[in-house]
This record gives C-alpha cells, structure tokens and sequence, in this order.
C-alpha cells in the first residue's frame, strides 16, 4: 500500500515552465486548473525569464533562473502567507507569472501632432520629432495589477501604447526645459536623450519597466523656418555685406554699360551718374587709405628724398553735381571724356579746390579749352 501511495503521488509531481517564450510577450502566466500546484513541484526557469508567485492578487516569492523543486524552504513568503508552520502535504493555490526579463530594442517613437517651442530667433517654432528607445521589465506590484490584470498574456503592443503617450508629453517638457535654439537642436540629440532617461525614469521603475535607452533621431522644423535658416547660412557664407553690395553694384553698372541698343545705352547712362554716389564713397575711402599707407611708407624712408613734381592741369580732381548729388572726384581725363559724351555740359555744377562754391563747368579755366573742342550741334535741315 505504501509503495502504490508513493507511486500515484509521483505521478502527480508538476513541472511548472514557460517553453515556448517568443520575443512580443512580456508577461505569460502559467496555466493550472484552479491554479493547484502539487507539493514538490519543479519549476524550470530559463534565462531571459523570472517566475513570480502571487498570493491572492499580492507578490510573493520570486525566481532567477534555474530549476527548484518547490517545497517551504524555498518559499518563505507563501509560506509565511498560507501559515504552513509544518510544511504542505497538499495542493495549494497560487498563480505563478513568468516574466521576460530580455531588453526590447528599437521601439519607435514619434510626435503626432507638431510640438511647439519659443525660440530666441524665430519666435514661436512647430516642430515635429522621432526616435527610438528601448526597456525591459522588472518586477512591480503595480504592474501586475495594472498592465497584466487577470490576463494569461501580457505583450509589447499592450503596453507601448502607454508608453509612447508618456514618452511625447515628457519630450514636450523637455524641449521647453532646455531651451535649446532651433538652429542648435541638431547638435543636442545625446544631450536630449540623456535629459529623457532622467526624467522618465521615476515614473518607468514605479510601473516596474526599466528604461534603458533613450534617442533622438531627427527633429524637423516647418519649412519657412528651414528657408530662415539657409539664408542665414547664405549670409554667413557672404561675410561683409557691405563689400558684398559694392560689388554686385560695380557688377551692374557693368553690364548695363556692356549692353547694346538705346535703351541699354540709356540705362547705363543713367547707372553711370547714379552709381558713383553710391560706391564713389567707398572708393574714396579705400584710395584714402590707400594714400595714407603710402604717406607712413614715405615718412619711414630717408630723409633726402627728392620732392614730388608739381602737379599739372590734368591732375585736378573735380567734383560734379548730378541730379542734385555731389559726385567723384574724376581726374581731367575723365572730366573730358564726360563732356566728349555730353553727359557733363556748360551748365553742369562742379568743384574743385580752391573754389569758394559751386560754378558751371564752362566758368572754371581748366574745362574751358576742353568745351571749347567739342564741335557744336549739326544745325537741322
């Protein structure tokens, strides 16, 4: 009789293992009728795998890895639970989880809806962001009773839902914190990620998942704020636009010259005596400075250095009036080759030292042999 007794008993011996773990399933209870387990049941846990036992909805004992055969040495807290103070000689009640304890990577993120922030240079910005994380699960009383609940299996699909809803209001938050400047963001990615594991930490471990990871891939600005951007880039790349805008004007006074017929004749006419108000002062100021540096060299020279010669006629510089704004100063050759043109005539106003104010050309000595070569109009038929 003893020997059937021990005979049946062994035939009812459990093996309480989770086989068939696939990489989506996070939570998988162990299914028993009437979640009776056999004393001297073995439990096989795997690697990657905890089994926790649950006493009426609380944690009791929880397993590493390896193989026990269950008995009240190895399960105080159910013990202590069930009040076995002698050991079990019957089927007790209690659900058994296996948890997966593998970290799940390259879970996606993304924004839905564009995330506003200030910024110090464009004002209030849209931007839109994506990335990726990854966790795994720990053990939690709060994630039993709130993600697994009564459940056989509990997967990545139920609870990323959750997660991403948190990970995007955190990351709202975190834009804002930082105060990163639009054109900036691309080079904080790591700084972000880092500021997201602080911040979302508290709330992972209190739901039992640990938050490994944390990245930002790519962070998209509105289309008008990129254009914004290029043209900064474009501006920086120019450098003194001062000198940039002198020589797009020598640029098109150029080629209006250059172009052929009467209207191109006029326009670069017209350039011709507008132009020069506009560059003339940066012109003079660089032959300034270029006299100047010329003058320290001549100082640093030897002192018996012959005088310069005594400047000619054709060495004057004039000033002219042009639509009513002073113009040069031009030299005598190209005074002469204004009036050659008739662009310059008698009744034009010029300067030039010495005067006490402004005259007609033909009043001054030096223009008056010049006018007086250029022939007069062919009288008309």
């Amino acid at each position: 009789m003893g020997w059937f007794t021990e005979k049946l008993r062994n035939e009812f011996i459990d093996i309480i293992e989770w086989e068939h773990q696939d990489s989506s399933t996070l939570v998988h209870r162990f299914p028993r009728y009437q979640n009776e387990i056999k004393m001297g049941a073995k439990l096989i846990v795997r690697p990657g795998q905890k089994a926790v036992f649950v006493n009426e909805g609380q944690i009791a004992d929880v397993f590493e890895p390896g193989t026990y055969e269950l008995e009240t040495q190895n399960m105080p807290i159910l013990a202590t639970l069930k009040g076995w103070k002698y050991g079990f000689n019957s089927p007790f009640k209690a659900e058994v989880y296996f948890i997966s304890t593998v970290e799940i990577l390259d879970c996606k993120w993304g924004t839905a809806t564009p995330v506003i922030m200030r910024d110090s240079d464009f004002g209030m910005v849209r931007l839109r962001a994506r990335g990726n994380y990854s966790y795994r699960i720990n053990i939690s009383q709060e994630m039993i009773s709130k993600f697994v609940g009564s459940r056989d299996e509990f997967s990545c699909e139920d609870l990323e839902g959750q997660l991403r809803a948190r990970l995007i209001s955190s990351f709202s938050d975190c834009v804002g914190e930082l105060k990163i400047p639009a054109l900036e963001l691309a080079a904080n990615y790591d700084e972000m990620g880092e500021a997201m594991v602080a911040k979302l930490t508290p709330d992972f471990t209190r739901w039992g998942i640990e938050l490994q990871s944390f990245a930002v891939e790519n962070i998209s600005l509105p289309e008008e704020v990129q254009k914004a951007m290029d043209e900064r880039a474009s501006m920086g790349a120019i450098g003194n636009l001062n000198q940039f805008s002198q020589y797009q004007a020598a640029q098109a006074l150029r080629d209006a010259a250059n172009n052929e017929g009467s209207l191109g004749g006029m326009m670069g006419m017209m350039m011709g005596q507008q132009m020069p108000s506009a560059i003339g002062g940066a012109l003079v100021q660089d032959e300034a400075q270029a006299q100047t540096q010329t003058h320290n060299q001549n100082q640093m020279a030897q002192s018996n250095v012959a005088p310069p010669p005594i400047p000619s006629a054709n060495q004057v510089q004039i000033f002219v009036a042009v639509n009513g704004q002073q113009t040069g100063p031009f030299d005598f050759a190209a005074i002469s080759q204004m009036i050659q043109q008739g662009t310059l005539t008698k009744e034009t106003l010029v300067w030039k030292e010495g005067m006490a104010s402004w005259d007609a050309a033909a009043n001054v000595a030096e223009l008056s042999s010049v006018f007086g070569q250029v022939p007069p109009p062919v009288p008309g038929i």
